[in-house]
């Protein structure tokens, strides 16, 4: 008997398996997530296939470059951005590479969360903060007092 895959393994009495489209009991391998093969054609090169991950890193790096020099506001408000970004091309965009690290639903909210948590927060920061939520301000005075 032939085994192709763990669908068509038989079962423990020997008997081949029907086809199913149920994951079976006993796995071997961890499935590739809805939307993890590649983002271009096998041919073209690395980048090309991984843009998208490529991408969300780019802007994560040019925001920790800007909070280095001094800029943490704009920084820390384009990392979040860029976790913004990556949520929403793994929503939209069918296949993208390493982005897809866990199912569609997982991926988008958590990329979206903690995307928005980052923003919100670079966004009340202070000196000077440019979003004040009173809830938020006074279960901090509350946890730090002096």
């Amino acid at each position: 008997m032939e085994v192709r895959d763990a669908v068509s393994a038989p079962d423990a009495q020997g008997r081949p398996r029907r086809a199913t489209r149920r994951f079976p009991l006993f796995t071997r391998d961890t499935a590739r997530p809805e939307g993890g093969g590649r983002a271009a054609p096998s041919d073209a090169p690395a980048p090309a296939r991984q843009w998208p991950v490529l991408m969300v890193l780019g802007v994560v790096a040019l925001g920790l470059l800007l909070t280095a020099l001094d800029l943490f506001r704009i920084g820390t408000m384009l990392i979040g951005l860029a976790l913004l970004v990556g949520a929403v091309m793994r929503w939209v965009v069918p296949d993208v590479g390493m982005l897809a690290v866990r199912s569609r639903f997982t991926d988008i909210v958590t990329y979206g969360v903690l995307g928005f948590a980052i923003v919100l927060l670079a966004m009340m920061v202070q000196p000077r903060p440019w979003l004040e939520i009173p809830v938020l301000d006074d279960a901090l005075h509350f946890t730090i007092r002096t």
